[in-house]
């Protein structure tokens, strides 16, 4: 008999403990071997359970849940899910746990938690599977903030001291088109803070639910050289720009009269997900054939894949997350199966090698398809 994938819920609301121990033991692969109302008691409970994956709450007393996540990250790394509130404040916080190594977030309702969590029975479970196959890795030390400082887009009337690029004019016509699920968040920030301002308009879809994207592209607008804006529909795609799928629409790249336009829509989910990266990809083959440059980071599942290919067949140039740095190796696995992938590359390589390209110089050894 395979091995059960255990589960301890941190939570200090009794309701929601009862909730998620309810919904995890229903499911035959899963148990939820404890249930802590706080920090201090989850501590022991992991200590003599070693669950293979925990749920997380954010607010708890006696000690936050992203102190806790920082500590546990730092002494004894595994995977946890976060449990936060679906507003502006919980994501802010989503984030910066993203940030220390969670795998991934539920966001519960503040009103109707009963029956919201049940609605998010099937998404709640899912995420426990990836998340006992995800890569975790040991949090060194808290996130500094550095890298905003120095990466930041100037203020206007400031001077920048960060390395500019030249972009050729062809950046006028290029577009970066970036799909990932799982672990992309901090994928998507590893490759934007390293764009130019001049870069070429990148768009960008992450799998996440409405009302994490406002935060999601704020956030990274604080850190890039690029402005980072959710998507709308109608906005003409230009050069020093990044813009992200908002939670819950799908995005698409469309021409109007010389320009890129971005078109917004509240369709049908494709491969279950909406915003859904096949749906980018494609328009990227259909739209921008040989002036796409399509990046695929980690994630769960083939959402993209066949469309990256067509990406490919269109005359687009790819590049794929590697195994190692991806958090879940489904998505770029799929798409290298799927022959999209022309290189392979760990995380740190990734906007090296298109910008290396977009100049048309070597950038190093990378594994070519």
């Amino acid at each position: 008999m395979t091995k059960r994938i255990s589960v301890v819920v941190v939570d200090d609301s009794a309701l929601v403990r009862s909730l998620l121990t309810q919904i995890i033991n229903a499911q035959p692969d899963m148990v939820c071997t404890g249930a802590a109302s706080d920090p201090l008691v989850a501590r022991e409970m992991i200590r003599e359970l070693n669950p293979d994956v925990i749920t997380l709450d954010v607010e708890m007393p006696r000690m936050d849940g992203l102190e806790f996540l920082s500590r546990l990250m730092r002494l004894r790394p595994m995977p946890v899910i976060m449990v936060s509130t679906l507003t502006e404040q919980g994501a802010d916080v989503t984030f910066r746990a993203l940030e220390m190594g969670a795998v991934d977030y539920v966001a519960k309702p503040r009103i109707g938690v009963s029956s919201g969590l049940n609605e998010l029975a099937g998404d709640i479970v899912d995420k426990i599977r990836v998340a006992a196959c995800a890569q975790v890795r040991r949090l060194v030390a808290a996130p500094s903030a550095v890298a905003a400082a120095s990466n930041h887009h100037t203020p206007p009337g400031a001077t920048s001291t960060a390395p500019q690029t030249a972009m050729p004019r062809l950046s006028t016509e290029k577009m970066i088109c970036i799909g990932a699920s799982t672990g992309g968040t901090e994928a998507i920030r590893e490759v934007l803070i390293k764009m130019p301002a001049d870069a070429p308009a990148i768009v960008i879809t992450q799998h996440m639910p409405p009302g994490f994207t406002t935060s999601f592209a704020a956030r990274l607008d604080s850190l890039c050289r690029i402005r980072v804006s959710e998507a709308q529909n109608g906005q003409r795609l230009l050069p020093g720009h990044a813009y992200v799928a908002p939670g819950g629409l799908h995005l698409r790249i469309d021409r109007s009269g010389s320009n890129y336009v971005a078109v917004v829509e509240d369709s049908e989910p494709v491969n279950r997900h909406r915003p859904s990266v096949e749906v980018l990809f494609r328009s990227a083959a259909r739209v921008l054939g040989p002036n796409a440059l399509g990046i695929m980071l980690t994630g769960m599942g083939a959402d993209g894949a066949q469309a990256m290919r067509e990406m490919k067949d269109a005359g687009s140039y790819n590049y794929v997350q590697d195994e190692a740095t991806c958090v879940v190796f489904g998505m770029p696995k799929m798409a290298i199966q799927a022959g999209a992938a022309h290189e392979i590359l760990p995380l740190s390589q990734i906007a090296p090698a298109v910008l290396s390209r977009l100049h048309n110089t070597p950038s190093g050894v990378r594994h070519r398809i």
